[in-house]
C-alpha cells in the first residue's frame, strides 16, 4: 500500500480507472498505451492492473483517424463535426492474450443500436424497411444508414417518408437513403412497390417487415380483407413472395419480421384443431382489435419460421423478433384507450431514443446482425428488452 500511495495509485477504486495525471491513448495500429503527464513518460502496461490492451474492431461509422504534425493520432467525427485525441473505441478494448474469455453477457436491455453495430461497415448492403418513417422503423433505418447501408424507407405516406429521409441526411449528409411508396393495405400497391424496386436492378440483402397497425376499428381493405390482418401479415407475406427471387440472387440475405410476445395470447384453430380462416379476417361482429393484432403477430412468427425452413438452403434466412414490451412508440395511435394507457405508463417505459440518439429496442436488430454476419443464424429470435 505504501508503494501504491507513493506512486499515486491509491486514489481510485476500480482496477481499470486511471490515477490522476495519467491518460489512455492509442497507436495508429490500435494498441493502447498510457501517458504519465506528471513524469512525462509513457508505457504499454496499465499503471494499476499491469495489463496490455488493444482496441477491438474498426472505428464507428463516420469517424476517421488522422495524424497531426507532431505524429500524434487524432480522430475526426464527421457526423458531429468535431475532432478529439480520444479514440472512440477505447470503450471496447480487449486484453492482449487474456487469461480466460469473458463470461459476462455483452449486450442487454440498456444497449443501444449504435453500440452493438459499432465497428461494422454495411457499405454495399441494400436494406428495405417497411413503416420506416417513424418509431422503431425509423430508428433502425437511421442506424443502418449511418453504418453505410443503402436504406429504402417503404412508407404509405410519402410526405412523412421524405421527412424521415431528410432527418437522416441531417445527421450524415453522405447517408444513402430514399423513400418509396408502399401501402400494405393494398395488394396492388405492394405489387407496384416490388416492380419499382426491381426496376432499379439492385440486390436486396435485408428485408425488415416492420410496419403494423394496432387498435384500429374494424374495416375492410380494397381487397376485401380485415385491415389489421392484411397490413400486419398478408401484405408483408405478399411482399416477400414478390421479392423472393432478388433475395435468392443476393444471398446471403435475410428477412426480419417484427412480431410480438402478444402472439402467445391467441389461437387461430377451431375446436377440431384445424386452421380457422374466419379468425384471420373476421367479420365486424366477431372483431376485437386486440385479438386481431395478436393473431396477426402469430401469423408473422409462423410465416417467418416456415420461410426460414424453405429458403435457408438457398442462402436466405428469416428471423422473427419481439422488440420489447415497455417501449413508447406511435403504434397505439388508432385507439384512445391504449393511447391513454401508454400516456400514463410513459414515465416507466423505454424511450424510442436513448441518450446516444439510438433506439434501445433496436439492440435486438443489432444483436441479430452481429450474430449472423450472414453466417450462423437462429430461425426464431425473440429478443425481449424489458
Amino acid at each position: 500500500m505504501a508503494a501504491l500511495k507513493y506512486a499515486g495509485l491509491e486514489d481510485t477504486d476500480s482496477e481499470e480507472e486511471l490515477p490522476p495525471g495519467w491518460e489512455e491513448r492509442t497507436t495508429k495500429d490500435g494498441w493502447v498505451y498510457y501517458a504519465n503527464h506528471l513524469e512525462e513518460k509513457t508505457q504499454w502496461e496499465h499503471p494499476k492492473s499491469g495489463k496490455r490492451k488493444r482496441v477491438a474492431g474498426g472505428l464507428p461509422y463516420g469517424w476517421e483517424q488522422e495524424t497531426d504534425e507532431n505524429g500524434q493520432v487524432y480522430f475526426v467525427d464527421h457526423i458531429n463535426k468535431r475532432t478529439t485525441y480520444l479514440d472512440p473505441r477505447l470503450a471496447f478494448t480487449v486484453e492482449d492474450n487474456p487469461a480466460k474469455p469473458p463470461t459476462r453477457q455483452k449486450y442487454d436491455g440498456n444497449s443501444t443500436a449504435m453500440e452493438i453495430l459499432q465497428g461494422r461497415d454495411l457499405s454495399g448492403k441494400v436494406i428495405i424497411i417497411t413503416g420506416a418513417n417513424s418509431g422503431i422503423g425509423f430508428e433502425t433505418a437511421k442506424s443502418f444508414a449511418l453504418h453505410g447501408a443503402y436504406v429504402i424507407l417503404a412508407c404509405r405516406n410519402m410526405s412523412r417518408g421524405n421527412d424521415a429521409v431528410q432527418r437522416i441526411l441531417e445527421e450524415w449528409h453522405k447517408a444513402k437513403v430514399e423513400a418509396m411508396t408502399l401501402d400494405l393495405a393494398s395488394l396492388r400497391s405492394v405489387q407496384n412497390f416490388a416492380e419499382a424496386f426491381k426496376s432499379k436492378n439492385m440486390p436486396l440483402h435485408i428485408l425488415v417487415c416492420n410496419a403494423a397497425i394496432f387498435g384500429s376499428s374494424w374495416c375492410l381493405t380494397e381487397d376485401g380483407l380485415e385491415s389489421t390482418f392484411q397490413v400486419n401479415h398478408l401484405g408483408h407475406f405478399y411482399l416477400v413472395q414478390l421479392l423472393e427471387d432478388i433475395l435468392r440472387r443476393s444471398s446471403p440475405a435475410r428477412v426480419v419480421v417484427v412480431s410480438s410476445e402478444s402472439h402467445r395470447f391467441t389461437e387461430i384453430k377451431d375446436s377440431s384443431g384445424k386452421l380457422d380462416f374466419s379468425l384471420l379476417s373476421p367479420s365486424k361482429k366477431e372483431y376485437w382489435a386486440m385479438l386481431a393484432y395478436n393473431r396477426s403477430k402469430l401469423c408473422n412468427i409462423l410465416f417467418s419460421n416456415e420461410l426460414n425452413r424453405r429458403l435457408s438452403p438457398h442462402g436466405v434466412t428469416s428471423n422473427s423478433v419481439h422488440p420489447g414490451n415497455m417501449i413508447y412508440s406511435s403504434i397505439h395511435r388508432n385507439w384512445w384507450v391504449y393511447t391513454l394507457l401508454f400516456t400514463l405508463a410513459r414515465p416507466f417505459t423505454k424511450s424510442m431514443l436513448s441518450r446516444h440518439q439510438n433506439a434501445t429496442a433496436w439492440a435486438a436488430f443489432g444483436y441479430w446482425l452481429l450474430l449472423c454476419d450472414f453466417g450462423p443464424h437462429m430461425s426464431h429470435l425473440c429478443c425481449s428488452l424489458i
